[in-house]
């Protein structure tokens, strides 16, 4: 058997290894290293794949999120309405702007945000909302934008963990995540769905206004060469980083289905068993697993991930501590209790290998080892 990783990266490039070295050979001959013709093929193709009129590639997801305040002109006091439950790019932009961070709970089965909580955290000074995709799955944005266009306010969408993901949106087809609110915004990091052997990310937007806007934002403020029309920042997609997410796309739905076969081998190993929830599925929503995040009940938690690492099967914690109580934000004055939700599940949730190169050996010992544990550290 293979030894088992959180994410095999490896053996997924060797299986399109060939094209992969083709195409970066490329661009190394040309030399046309940024903003090259390989930048602009994976921009149109993924434009395509989205069906989002446009993609702005970028140097990573956190500058994603930050371009995108950047491009809606937040100012400094603006509140900017997001979870606890995520990880801390997602509000750490949010601070680096001077904005003020509001928090709303998630829900307990699908992790995301609590749109039943939402509408009470909007303010006069409420400027954005930022529902962020997380694991894999869609938040509720057909109530988000409801809320959100009742009250004039821009949706940012994070979806770092949930590209290829699609939305129902009542008399509508299936929407591509990250293409319904005013931005969306994804991350390219080598573990994501879709990720490159480096940093990179994008936004996307059907407002031709923004493209252009975050265009030049991304560019130094730059529109017109030695021009600068407003304050920007140096965020590109280098061309051999895009040249292998144009590879890749061609597979992100291959994929994206490898993923979704492995959480049902773990769903039927772990259906039934009084001390696992395995992960839900919004009925809104498609899942593509880029975590798959069991909740335990009764547990040691700690005591499990280190005999399950003895084992050879890593087991990680997404997260284990909410933004909400992190020292980083203790200058918003939440405490403990604040949000119980997140608190409940930041000491409960566990997640297991998921990846595209995941075999029915490995996913054999891993169910049936994690199973055993459990039986040994349940209180």
């Amino acid at each position: 058997m293979k030894p088992i990783q959180m994410v095999d990266l490896k053996s997924q490039y060797h299986k399109i290894k060939e094209e992969i070295d083709s195409r970066v050979l490329n661009v190394i001959e040309s030399s046309a290293y940024i903003n090259g013709p390989a930048v602009k093929d994976f921009q149109q193709h993924l434009e395509e794949y989205l069906h989002v009129k446009h993609v702005i590639p970028c140097g990573n997801g956190t500058d994603a999120l930050l371009v995108a305040m950047m491009a809606l002109d937040l100012k400094p006091g603006d509140e900017v309405i997001s979870t606890p439950f995520t990880f801390i790019a997602t509000v750490e932009v949010i601070g680096l702007l001077g904005l003020t961070p509001v928090f709303v709970d998630v829900e307990e089965d699908t992790f995301n945000m609590d749109v039943r909580q939402l509408e009470a955290a909007i303010t006069p000074k409420t400027k954005a909302i930022v529902p962020v995709h997380l694991f894999g799955q869609c938040c509720n944005m057909q109530e988000i934008l409801k809320i959100a266009n009742k009250h004039g306010v821009a949706v940012i969408e994070d979806n770092c963990q949930a590209i290829g993901a699609e939305v129902m949106i009542d008399n509508y087809p299936l929407q591509k995540s990250g293409t319904l609110g005013t931005i969306g915004c994804t991350s390219f990091f080598p573990s994501k769905n879709l990720g490159c052997y480096g940093d990179g990310g994008a936004l996307f937007t059907n407002d031709d206004a923004l493209d252009e806007k975050i265009r030049g934002i991304v560019n130094h403020g730059m529109f017109t060469r030695y021009y600068h029309d407003m304050i920007g920042v140096n965020s590109r997609l280098d061309s051999i980083q895009a040249a292998i997410l144009d590879v890749k796309l061609k597979h992100l739905d291959e994929y994206i289905a490898a993923r979704q076969q492995a959480a049902l081998y773990y769903n039927k190993a772990f259906a039934n068993h009084p001390n696992i929830v395995t992960p839900a599925t919004a009925s809104y929503s498609t899942h593509v697993f880029h975590q798959y995040t069991l909740k335990l009940k009764n547990v040691d938690r700690y005591r499990l991930i280190e005999h399950m690492k003895e084992l050879g099967v890593p087991v990680m914690i997404y997260y284990p501590v909410p933004l909400h109580l992190q020292k980083a934000f203790a200058h918003l004055g939440y405490h403990k209790g604040d949000f119980p939700v997140t608190e409940a599940l930041c000491d409960c949730v566990v997640s297991l290998p998921m990846h595209t190169e995941l075999d029915e050996e490995q996913l054999q010992y891993i169910t049936t080892n994690f199973l055993n544990t459990m039986d040994q550290f349940a209180n």
